[in-house]
């Protein structure tokens, strides 16, 4: 069969990737045309465009770039209707998607979405998107399944990713000795720092980060470098002292934390599912303005993928004009020395984990999708 691909990030080419190599085992006659990036290119097809001519973000990038984003939509319809595909797959990446899922809907052309649009979190007007133009989405959270049953939409649970990565990480059974070698660090235990991806996040967040730093003198803190960005960034944000930065271990320093800080997102997920306590802090643009905004449109309690996965708190976040040294240091602290604390959040982790399932995302998501082909 003819599957028609489209991930605009780097997370979507990654997922996509591990998506087509299900399908491949499933189906060994599928043919790939696809909006991506390297490692699904590795998957065999045709790439049409790179996800790196496609990533914009924030409002004034976007309008910057709006002449590129209609080539890249005009791009995506010809090739559509050339290819004619049995399957449109969309991942992630919303803005791009849902009006392809539109576009794929007037033509005929069925339509899978894997990973859902994260409308549970905002803009949940975009659900009648999904209805009207999507004929199966399968989702990674367990807890999507509520939301859209509210909306009266079927949708499917296949499991993780970030299990899947997680479980064949490398260098699982090194211990903290080798890694501390092998980085040149000093003999102290480790606190991890997760400080976002982006250079404005590093920017808004890492000074207070290392002000926590300098609260706890008997441990080494350690970030972890993000593989877009570069030391100087890093360094130029750090007021005083210099901690050190590790880039592609992110994992690996995990293993070898006691604790970690991170910033909302994935990383909170990664943290948990590596077993180690964590205190979420978070800050963006627009100071007191965002907290006022968030009251009125984000429709989710938490920012934390850990809480909302539990439907509670199980790790403490810090939000805005919260995310403070005194306030982020006061958590950090008690996950350090609170022994029964420390162990109520490892215990939650576990359950957290079995809500979300074994590894097999990706595979899974490809038996149903290959079966479902197949049945109409």
């Amino acid at each position: 069969m003819r599957y028609f691909i489209i991930a605009g990030e780097a997370s979507g080419d990654l997922h996509a990737s591990h998506l087509m190599g299900g399908i491949k085992k499933k189906d060994p006659e599928a043919t790939f045309c696809f909006f991506g990036g390297d490692l699904m290119a590795e998957q065999g097809g045709t790439l049409l465009k790179h996800y790196r001519e496609m990533a914009f973000m924030g409002f004034f990038t976007v309008l910057k770039n709006l002449g590129k984003i209609k080539k890249n939509f005009k791009l995506a319809e010809g090739k559509l209707i050339e290819f004619q595909p049995d399957v449109l797959i969309l991942v992630d990446y919303p803005g791009f998607n849902l009006r392809m899922a539109r576009f794929a809907k007037a033509h005929n052309i069925k339509t899978f979405y894997y990973i859902s649009p994260k409308i549970w979190a905002w803009r949940s007007g975009r659900v009648k998107w999904i209805k009207n133009y999507v004929d199966e989405l399968f989702a990674i959270f367990p807890f999507e399944k509520d939301f859209y049953d509210k909306h009266n939409y079927r949708i499917r649970y296949v499991g993780n990713p970030t299990v899947d990565e997680l479980a064949v990480r490398p260098n699982r059974n090194q211990t903290c000795r080798e890694f501390i070698s092998e980085n040149g660090l000093e003999d102290k235990p480790i606190v991890a720092l997760l400080s976002g991806s982006r250079r404005q996040e590093i920017k808004l967040i890492l000074p207070t980060l290392t002000q926590v730093a300098t609260l706890f003198p008997d441990y080494q803190f350690v970030i972890a470098g993000a593989p877009s960005l570069t030391l100087e960034l890093y360094h130029g944000n750090m007021p005083k002292n210099k901690i050190p930065v590790i880039f592609g271990k992110t994992y690996e320093l995990l293993q070898q934390s006691k604790a970690a800080v991170v910033a909302s997102g994935t990383a909170t997920l990664e943290t948990a599912v590596i077993n180690v306590p964590q205190v979420v802090c978070y800050i963006i643009e627009l100071g007191r303005l965002t907290s006022l905004l968030r009251k009125f449109f984000l429709k989710i309690q938490w920012i934390s993928l850990v809480n909302l996965v539990m439907n509670k708190e199980i790790v403490k976040e810090f939000f805005q004009e919260n995310c403070t040294p005194e306030k982020v240091g006061g958590e950090l602290r008690k996950i350090l020395e609170d022994s029964a604390y420390r162990e109520e959040m490892l215990q939650n982790y576990k359950l957290m984990l079995a809500k979300l399932g074994p590894p097999g995302c990706a595979e899974r998501a490809a038996e149903e999708m290959v079966g479902l082909l197949r049945s109409y």
